[in-house]
């Protein structure tokens, strides 16, 4: 476990300029693993993710977190690939091991980490070493690839090389039901990858150890028991899921 975290804030990526922070672990011996995490679908959310991302480079992973907007012209994918190939080429400086870097989101973000591992070749055939997906709803088009995840599993489609798959769901959660996630895992496993499915007593903003703030608009950090426990469980799944397989 590393000694403490060390965040650098507002580092520019890509064309547009959008920001990302990164959350590295003090006392880990280098290089370590590495997660890219990217939110939901709140334009330019980094800050909603501090919380698990802090609490997951406690562990002794590399977190970066890049803001980008599911409300521009494509829905947001030159933001979400520009900021994976940043971190693909820029991971090593800050520590990181590029041939371990877990992709992952929440909501929207775990929609489309989810569907680069399952079309690769529509985002430019990245491999990651596994994927996390945070209360990630998988029926409907995703913003990286443009096609639907759970579809692109059905058999007949093109071969593709399985990478391990983790999913987190919140059992109280009022926004994506956790059927989604129990959906995505039944389907997996009928395709032979591996798929590991968390399912955790909280809501949708305390599986990132958050809570919704109607007066803000915003999720905010959160202190409640379920929140801290769920977020907890969450930040353990980033970390193994970056150093390991199921």
């Amino acid at each position: 476990m590393a000694a403490g975290v060390v965040v650098r804030t507002g580092l520019s990526y890509g064309a547009s300029g959008k920001l990302m922070d990164v959350y590295r672990p003090v006392g880990a011996s280098e290089p370590v693993p590495a997660v890219l995490l990217w939110h939901g679908r709140g334009p330019d959310e980094r800050d909603v993710l501090a919380p698990v991302a802090r609490a997951a480079a406690e562990l002794g992973v590399i977190v970066m977190v890049p803001d980008w907007r599911p409300d521009a012209p494509d829905g947001g994918r030159t933001h979400l690939r520009e900021s994976a190939v940043f971190v693909r080429r820029n991971v090593a400086d800050f520590g990181g091991d590029p041939e371990r870097v877990a992709l992952a989101g929440w909501s929207l973000g775990g929609k489309a980490a989810v569907a680069v591992a399952l079309n690769p070749a529509a985002f430019g055939d990245w491999r990651p070493q596994a994927v996390v997906g945070i209360a990630g709803a998988y029926g409907s088009v995703a913003p990286t690839t443009g096609t639907v995840p759970i579809d692109d599993l059905r058999p007949g489609g093109s071969p593709v090389q399985p990478v391990p798959v983790w999913l987190v769901h919140g059992t109280a959660d009022p926004v994506v039901d956790v059927e989604r996630s129990r959906e995505l895992r039944t389907a997996l496993e009928e395709q032979g990858w591996q798929v590991r499915l968390d399912e955790v007593a909280t809501d949708h903003a305390g599986v990132i150890m958050t809570e919704f703030v109607p007066e803000h608009d915003r999720c905010l950090p959160s202190t409640a028991d379920h929140a801290v426990e769920a977020g907890a469980r969450t930040a353990d799944v980033l970390a193994r899921a970056a150093g390991s397989t199921l």
